[in-house]
């Protein structure tokens, strides 16, 4: 079946032109198994993984699963699809819907290193206890490796849903448990010195004032390096101090408003004196005014914004970390869970509850009814049930 799209195009050089091949295996220039080549029964040419290193099983394989298409022929049973056939259905069927498509595509060729060319017909749990211990091996977290099972999950149930491939899916079940790892916020002192870093950085021959916009803003509004760097002017409203994110602009799919307050307000206006002098027709608040690209938006500050951090000897932050600050100030300063998962957006507020933590004086006032001296009013009922205990 054609997609109209070369295996090339997503998985790069391990899936590249198909060759005409000899009756035999053959292998690929960086896998030490032998790979079976033969037609299916539905006349489609299959290359499959033997996963084996000896010429002699190869071959064997190789002449029972031409045996097994041939035998299909003659019964109603579900043609074989590979694992490059599921991908490049999946990727181009989701491609305009997902807006994750391009991360799909970087996990794709993740799983490929170990799946190309086997038969997803045949997956099993032990292929997924060995991919997992291939991705650990080379240093990829848990984290990770779950995100990139639940590409290869969602791929197989689109297919049994959407083209009715009657394919198991081994990796339901087998989700791995992700530790929770350390949650990085900034204090106002090592903010101040990021921004005070960020002012002094030199951009293009010109001081990164951008970079100090946009880690103040950051800071004051909870808002993602992707919802700051693609925000146009008409969705800010500096009449009531409102950013407007439609779902088209968020992670969740969501809309919603951001309030601005008075350090973002200062922000936003810095960004509009920019614009007026050196690019006044560009619709971008961050906006490039390098000669080269003048007048598109900033695409990414992680380059200036590593180089702040070194600069301010601040450790282990990146752009999101400014994110987590924000919640972290509001939470300390008393503001509920709720509000906090208002502002950032989360789709639900168990995401906001790794900030709870950080509130410790609702703690203190929870356990201080327990203090010695106090009055506890007992119910009757329960008084009676205890008297006769």
């Amino acid at each position: 079946m054609d997609y109209g799209f070369h295996p090339l195009q997503y998985f790069g050089r391990g899936a590249g032109r198909a060759k005409r091949r000899t009756l035999m295996p053959y292998k690929h220039k960086r896998s030490k198994f032998w790979t079976a080549s033969y037609t299916d029964a539905n006349g489609r040419r299959v290359q499959r993984s033997t996963r084996t290193t000896v010429l002699k099983e190869a071959k064997a394989l190789e002449s029972r699963w031409r045996s097994e298409e041939w035998n299909k022929q003659s019964f109603d049973e579900e043609p074989s699809h590979t694992f490059e056939e599921l991908m490049l259905m999946y990727l181009t069927s989701t491609k305009t819907v997902k807006r994750s498509f391009e991360t799909d595509r970087k996990r794709a060729k993740s799983l490929n290193t170990y799946f190309a060319g086997m038969v997803v017909n045949d997956l099993s749990p032990q292929h997924i206890r060995e991919f997992i211990d291939k991705r650990r091996i080379d240093g990829v977290s848990d984290k990770t490796i779950n995100k990139e099972m639940s590409l290869l999950s969602a791929a197989i149930k689109y297919a049994k849903r959407e083209r009715e491939w009657d394919i198991p899916n081994p990796v339901e079940g087998r989700r791995l448990r992700e530790s929770e790892g350390r949650l990085r916020w900034l204090t106002r002192e090592e903010a101040d010195a990021l921004i005070g870093a960020a002012k002094a950085l030199p951009q293009d021959g010109h001081p990164a004032f951008h970079l100090a916009d946009f880690i103040v803003l950051a800071l004051h509004t909870g808002c993602r390096s992707g919802e700051l760097l693609g925000l146009e002017w008409d969705r800010v409203d500096l009449r009531n101090n409102l950013i407007r994110l439609e779902g088209d602009h968020t992670k969740s799919g969501r809309g919603r408003s951001v309030p601005i307050n008075g350090d973002a307000r200062a922000a936003l206006l810095g960004r509009a004196r920019h614009r007026a002098e050196h690019c006044p027709d560009s619709p971008w608040v961050f906006v490039n005014s390098n000669p080269r690209w003048k007048g598109r938006r900033i695409s990414s500050v992680k380059s200036a914004f590593s180089a702040a951090c070194k600069r301010a000897n601040i450790e282990h932050c990146t752009p999101h970390t400014l994110r987590h600050t924000c919640a972290s100030w509001m939470v300390m300063e008393g503001r509920s869970l709720m509000e906090v998962r208002d502002i950032l957006g989360h789709s639900t507020v168990k995401m906001t509850e790794r900030y709870a933590h950080l509130a410790p004086e609702r703690l203190r006032e929870a356990v201080s009814v327990l203090e010695t001296g106090r009055t506890f009013a007992v119910p009757s009922s329960t008084t009676r049930r205890l008297r006769y205990q």
